[in-house]
């Protein structure tokens, strides 16, 4: 007698030969016989002779049978718990342990529908079935099927299989972007060469034009605004450039407006960052700048002078017309005089202010001896 328990099933063979199932219970079997006895929570995996076990009808109706072709993967679920990906192939379970559930996908229909568990698809038996693409918040992305754009993605995380078809998606930045031509060598109208670094700001406003249409756009940008570079500072001399320096932003971001539109772009800032001139131009304009300095410096020198002696011509006109004021401007110059005089000795009787005078202030040829 042979006992198959609850969890087991048993395949009877006579003489070799597949003959029926045994379902749990005692069973008789005769010595010519032998029992194959299976464990039911485990897949059933028929050999050579899967034909002979399926023209069974009592055994079909024991399995849960599930048929995965060459394009297709089976995700499986046992009380709704991910248990396994079944690939293509016959697959075969055990009725009546566990309940079992299943979702199956084409691999060619690209990206994954939205209902399936990102949980699931996060599983390491799905990693070789599965591409996922992150797009960032300041991001835009497109995506492209056997090389042909689909679609704009919006910021998220997109799943597609691994199918025949080829899946990619090429993002783009959406933020403020700067960018800068450097060391940009130019010759000026009067024949000049220098170099200049410049500095402009753009961004992003058509991505599905981008996507489409624009190959190395970042690059196209630049040469457009490097020839506008190029027109200006060829039209103008040196010190023009010099003085308009501020002015050549706004010129390049005007001419090369339209191209950038075109690029599905919009410029946003333009300027110069430095003009870099050769070392013989710097030291002609040193030399200019010191010149000038200097002029204005003997300028200011011979304005103060005549400053001065007009206001000593206008003093002696007063003085000489009130001798009140003659007097006190002696007063004033004895009083400088005496802060530096340590020591006075006078001799007579005579007035001391006179003899003062006398001492510090000449007479004048007028005045008698």
């Amino acid at each position: 007698m042979t006992r198959i328990l609850k969890h087991q099933r048993g395949l009877l063979f006579h003489r070799g030969d597949y003959k029926k199932l045994l379902l749990p219970g005692n069973h008789f079997v005769s010595p010519f016989d032998f029992v194959k006895i299976l464990d039911a929570s485990l897949p059933f995996t028929p050999d050579q002779r899967q034909n002979i076990y399926l023209e069974d009808a009592e055994l079909k109706s024991q399995l849960e049978i599930f048929e995965v072709k060459d394009n297709e993967i089976v995700i499986l679920y046992a009380e709704g718990i991910f248990k396994k990906v079944l690939e293509p192939g016959n697959h075969f379970y055990w009725k009546g342990l566990h309940n079992y559930t299943f979702q199956k996908f084409d691999l060619n229909q690209g990206e994954i529908p939205q209902n399936l568990d990102k949980n699931v698809l996060a599983k390491p038996e799905l990693s070789k079935f599965v591409s996922a693409f992150t797009v960032e918040p300041h991001e835009i992305g497109g995506l492209f099927i056997e090389k042909i754009f689909s679609k704009l993605l919006e910021p998220g995380t997109y799943y597609f299989w691994k199918g025949i078809n080829s899946v990619s998606v090429p993002k783009l930045d959406l933020r403020r972007i700067q960018h800068e031509i450097s060391g940009q060598e130019l010759m000026t109208k009067d024949k000049i060469n220098l170099r200049l670094n410049f500095v402009f700001h753009y961004r992003i406003v058509n991505s599905e034009k981008i996507f489409k249409e624009i190959k190395d756009f970042s690059e196209q940008i630049y040469i457009f605004l490097q020839l506008a570079l190029r027109e200006y500072i060829g039209n103008l001399t040196l010190d023009e450039i010099l003085t308009k320096k501020e002015e050549i932003g706004s010129f390049v971001l005007e001419k090369a407006k339209s191209n950038a539109e075109n690029l599905g772009l919009e410029i946003l800032f333009a300027g110069v960052k430095d003009i870099i001139l050769p070392g013989e131009i710097k030291d002609i304009l040193n030399q200019v700048l010191i010149a000038e300095k200097k002029a204005q410096a003997n300028i200011i020198t011979r304005r103060e002078e005549t400053a001065s002696t007009r206001s000593l011509l206008n003093t002696a006109k007063l003085m000489e017309e009130n001798q009140v004021l003659f007097k006190l401007k002696e007063l004033e110059y004895i009083e400088r005089l005496s802060e530096k005089i340590n020591q006075i000795q006078l001799v007579g009787g005579g007035h001391i202010l006179d003899q003062l005078k006398g001492l510090l202030i000449p007479k004048s040829p007028k005045e008698p001896s």
